[in-house]
């Protein structure tokens, strides 16, 4: 249920040009360096950070079309030394990103190219990366792993028994949805072997979704979907000899079937270091596993009385291997919460020497590391946890300082490269639009764009204000709020709550613009709020992020409630006019606060909601709720449908028949509910769109039409 909030900014922001010509904005860093590439007209560009004055080009749009290949750059994959490289293009999705496509092998230093993967379906080409010997190519297609020889073109198969069910070298949905596990294969250091993942999902039942529109008869659309409490699918990790085809199994202890394997990569040629999570996702276990022998050897385990994650949530940070090796190998890297703050450690390579290295009453996530100045950068926000800011610890002398300077007030994200010592910018507020400049590291420096910096108010007709507000509960809640130009304090106006809620996401963030919705409201006579609970990932510690444990749905419900009964206070809110709109785990919330609280919201909007905690995920749900057969009461009080008969105000309940994600069963269920206490509500099915609804023409601005019209009808814009 990953509902990336405030990174969605990052995908509107326009290409910013400097005086060179480059677009800062789709910059992508090479291997090992400070150097990146541009796409200008299938034209690939090389720059290098210090001499940017100057470019390579390193393939043309002639030398694409002299090969064959009449695609969109789409991406490109680099061998180590940059002498060789993958073009990807004509890529399909699978469930949330294009993974899938086709890829084409060009050596820069003749310039020729060809088509990889011989007779394999088109667009069926996953993760392909060079061996670092150069020698080869890996890749997957429909679940099994290929090599494919560079001077000869001569294609094997390493796995052959991928099937709908066996997956080798990718996951299945729920490690994609939840563990944010796409690639599923790593070559080792010297280009011998390959360390992968096999997924036997054969127990793992199939939710169906019905296709109605695609063909005369419907069919039948099977998702492999372990819903909470159902085991995970068998899990494990082979690595084969690319010479024999021989795979030897890394003997990791627990069943495969009632564990995760969050993360896997090489350490040395001979040795794989692999993450293991138990099922409850409480206890994680960092294994050094011999890769011949397949002995696994325990050199890190912690517990954590709710769960904890292998993943950065806050700063948007969801793959990538979380331990990074410093001090020559000799120690890594690891961030927990287990002191009440989210810390970076430095753990010795054996696990027997744990040392803080981020002190203080405060979160500090990771983001990169430079090994050459013994550099970790890491995102932080001690002051005011609607915003972020990079921060620098150095391993060698301990000196800690905030980098971003003090002029880039609010929120900062940061896309690194690869030797951590430049870094793409990005800087917004709630009155500052989007700026996007290349850094330095070291002095926060500008490299680009040359001209000054501008920062230009964000293009929108309404205001938007921080606050906070305490409740009955004693909760200081963080909040963003909306209010038309010409507000005046002596009118009323009708007020519009925008919700998530759980744990992945936060709404009240320092950054112009506020919900895709509530922006186009605003302007007509409402004030918007968005505000963080208890339980959402805001930098404010530990007890505040996991206080939702095996409470959610029920105290964020809460958090939200009490906080609206303050704000309701306030004398230019009409609380005769009081609407709440959420989307996925927001849509969950949005259900729970007009069923038990339809005293304070007269009109809803929920969109793709989870109407009962059973119906989602295992690893999502379990995560943060424990297993059913053991928190069942917990799990009935969650549940939207639980309190369903309790609708009095006007609902506006949103769905597509095709989400895989959080499955149209949910609206089913929740219809019967109404029908069966006679509560009457508005609908509005989108077949087979996605969890995202945007598939088809015209769906985007029906969407939004649907909604702004309930809303002019149920709770009328202007002030009185």
């Amino acid at each position: 249920m990953i509902k990336k909030q405030f990174l969605l900014l990052l995908f509107i922001c326009s290409g910013i040009f400097a005086q060179t010509g480059i677009d800062i904005n789709e910059l992508k860093w090479l291997p090992n360096s400070h150097s990146f590439w541009v796409n200008s007209d299938r034209n690939v560009l090389v720059y290098d950070v210090d001499k940017l004055n100057q470019s390579t080009t390193v393939l043309t749009d002639q030398q694409l079309k002299n090969a064959g290949f009449n695609g969109e750059v789409e991406d490109l994959v680099w061998n180590q030394n940059k002498t060789k490289v993958l073009v990807y293009t004509n890529s399909k999705m699978v469930w949330r990103a294009k993974t899938k496509g086709d890829y084409w092998f060009f050596d820069l230093a003749t310039g020729k190219g060809r088509k990889l993967g011989g007779n394999l379906e088109e667009s069926s080409l996953m993760f392909a990366k060079f061996s670092k010997d150069n020698e080869n190519v890996a890749y997957v297609s429909k679940h099994n792993i290929y090599l494919e020889n560079l001077a000869s073109g001569k294609i094997t198969p390493l796995t052959t028994d991928g099937t709908d069910k066996v997956i080798n070298g990718t996951f299945d949905w729920v490690y994609e949805e939840e563990l944010a596990a796409r690639d599923g294969f790593r070559w080792s250091p010297d280009g011998k072997s390959i360390a992968f993942w096999r997924v036997d999902a054969s127990e793992t039942k199939f939710h169906l979704m019905i296709n109605n529109t695609d063909a005369l008869y419907p069919f039948v659309v099977p998702v492999e979907y372990p819903k909470a409490g159902e085991k995970p699918s068998s899990v494990k990790i082979g690595v084969i000899d690319i010479t024999s085809l021989k795979t030897n199994w890394l003997d990791i202890p627990g069943e495969p079937d009632n564990n995760y394997l969050a993360r896997m990569e090489w350490v040395t040629k001979d040795a794989v270091m692999v993450i293991q999570l138990n099922r409850y996702q409480n206890q994680a276990s960092i294994y050094n596993c011999n890769a011949q022998s397949g002995k696994a050897n325990l050199i890190y385990q912690e517990k954590s009385p709710e769960w904890i994650d292998v993943f950065d949530i806050s700063s948007g940070i969801y793959d990538g291997f979380p331990c990074q090796f410093v001090d020559n190998g000799k120690a890594f890297l690891w961030s927990s919460d287990a002191d009440g703050w989210m810390h970076i450690y430095k753990i010795s390579s054996d696990g027997k020497k744990k040392e803080l290295v981020t002190k203080g009453n405060y979160d500090a996530y990771y983001q990169a590391y430079n090994d050459k100045t013994k550099s970790i950068y890491y995102i932080s926000s001690p002051k005011d946890a609607t915003q972020r800011y990079l921060y620098e610890t150095n391993l060698k002398s301990g000196k800690t300082q905030r980098i971003t300077p003090e002029i880039f007030e609010g929120t900062n994200l940061y896309k690194f490269s690869t030797d951590g010592s430049y870094a793409k910018h990005m800087n917004m507020n709630i009155n500052r639009d989007i700026n996007i400049r290349l850094v330095s590291l070291s002095d926060h420096k500008k490299i680009l764009p040359k001209e000054a910096d501008v920062f230009t108010k964000p293009n929108r007709n309404f205001s938007l204000e921080k606050f906070k507000v305490t409740t009955v509960d004693g909760v200081e809640m963080d909040g963003i709020m909306a209010k038309p130009l010409d507000f005046d304090p002596a009118k009323k106006y009708p007020l519009f709550f925008y919700v998530y809620g759980e744990p992945m996401a936060c709404v009240a963030n320092d950054m112009p613009y506020l919900n895709e919705f509530i922006d186009l409201l605003i302007p007509e006579g409402y004030i918007g709020i968005a505000m963080d609970n208890r339980g959402t990932p805001s930098l404010k510690g530990t007890k505040w992020r996991k206080s939702i444990y095996k409470n959610m749905g029920i105290i964020n419900t809460r958090d939200q409630a009490m906080a609206a009964k303050e704000i309701l206070k306030w004398n230019f809110i009409d609380a005769d006019r009081v609407a709440v709109h959420g989307w996925s785990g927001g849509g969950a919330v949005t259900l729970n606060l007009m069923f038990q609280y339809p005293d304070i919201y007269k009109t809803g909007v929920a969109i793709s909601a989870v109407t009962d905690q059973h119906f989602y995920d295992n690893i999502y749900t379990e995560r943060y709720m424990g297993l059913p057969s053991e928190n069942e009461a917990t799990y009935i009080k969650a549940s939207p449908v639980t309190y369903a008969k309790n609708l009095k105000g006007n609902l506006l309940y949103i769905h597509g028949t095709g989400d895989d994600n959080v499955h149209y069963k949910n609206a089913e269920v929740l219809i019967n509910e109404f029908i069966k206490y006679d509560r009457m509500f508005n609908l509005m099915i989108y077949p087979n769109r996605s969890h995202s609804i945007y598939e088809g023409e015209g769906t985007t601005k029906h969407l939004v039409d649907t909604f702004i019209k309930f809303i002019y009808e149920k709770s009328p814009p202007g002030a009185k």
